[in-house]
This record gives C-alpha cells, structure tokens and sequence, in this order.
C-alpha cells in the first residue's frame, strides 16, 4: 500500500512539535491578531488556605479593624496591710498615709501642720485628707479636696472616721473621688465604686 496523500505522514525528523530547534506555533485563540479578548479569569491565591487551616495574624486583624484593647493589668503584690491603732488624730492621718503607702504611693508626706487646703497628706500625684471628726464629712469638704486635687493634677482621696453625708457620697461619685472609712483599729473600708477601683489597682 503506497504512502499516504502529501501532508497526512509523519514528518521529517527533528520537525514535530517538541522536537528541538521547532518553532512554537500560534498561541490561544484569545492571542491571535484580531481576537476579542474574553472576561478575565479571576486571580487565586498562590496557596489558598485549607479547610481547618488557622487563619494568619493578617486574616484575623485586617488593617482597617482596631486591635482588640489590651488585657487589664494584673493587681499589684501587695504583703498583708498592718493598721495603725487609731487614738488621736494624728493617729488616724499616719493610719492612712500607712494605707496609701502600701496601695503603692511613694514619699507620702505628713505635714507637721494641718495646711488651711485640708490637705493632710501629699505624695507625687497625690492628695489626700482625713477627718477624724465624729461627724460626717460634708459635701463642702469633698469638694475643697476634689479641687485640690484638680489644680494639682493629683489623685484625691478621702479618709473619714464617721462616714459621710449623702450629699458628699454623690458629689464624690460624680467625680470620680475615693472615700474610705477608718475604723478605730486603723484598716481603711473602700465606701465607693472609685475607692473599691483604687483599693483593687485598677486606678
């Protein structure tokens, strides 16, 4: 049986497709001079993540989300607090400066003279007063030692031996001031959410 028609045989050697030295032909149909290009095809990534995979930092915090916030500070160690007995009123101021101390104030002060401000104790940062009265502390008394406390851009903190009146209750909550009772053997009782915040280290 003769050779087949011209074009339908195998071709010279070293001329097929793959052979070295052959010129590559037309490429898809999309290259060809004249095709209209199809809708691009869309992009993968390199390595998609697999099913069960942990998602990547990048995953789990885009850029246009905030970081969580940070978790709150651990309270500090602290050794047990040893009151002061309290029989005067110096008694009471060096009960609570020893209280302030042990919450964590450096070079608490105690004036040799009560100061006409009210203020007993003074620490960086820091105000302080005591009331040794038997009577309540009053709203006028809370406010003189928030302002102090303001114009020092210091914590203010409040000591009293009676309790106080409602009226200074709701001021000093409304600003945010500590007030703690002192009982008579010298341990300081948090009276207020700010106290309670202050006695904790979340302050």
């Amino acid at each position: 049986m003769g050779p087949g028609p011209a074009g339908t045989g195998p071709g010279p050697a070293g001329t097929g497709p793959g052979a070295p030295g052959a010129v590559p032909g037309p490429g898809p149909a999309s290259d060809a001079p004249g095709a209209i290009p199809g809708p691009a095809s869309p992009r993968r990534p390199a390595n998609p993540p697999r099913p069960g995979e942990p998602r990547t930092f990048a995953e789990r915090y885009p850029t246009h989300i905030p970081l969580p916030p940070t978790a709150p500070r651990p309270a500090p160690v602290r050794g047990e607090f040893r009151p002061l007995t309290i029989r005067t009123a110096r008694d009471a101021v060096a009960a609570a400066a020893g209280y302030l101390r042990w919450l964590g104030f450096r070079d608490v002060v105690q004036p040799e003279e009560r100061p006409a401000s009210g203020v007993d104790l003074r620490a960086p940062g820091l105000v302080a007063q005591v009331d040794p009265s038997t009577r309540p502390t009053g709203l006028r008394a809370v406010e003189c030692l928030w302002l102090n406390g303001l114009s020092a851009a210091s914590v203010s903190v409040f000591f009293s031996l009676a309790g106080y009146t409602p009226e200074a209750r709701s001021r000093a909550a409304e600003v945010g001031l500590p007030l703690f009772v002192l009982d008579l053997t010298g341990t300081p009782q948090p009276v207020n959410s700010a106290a309670d915040d202050l006695a904790s280290g979340a302050v």
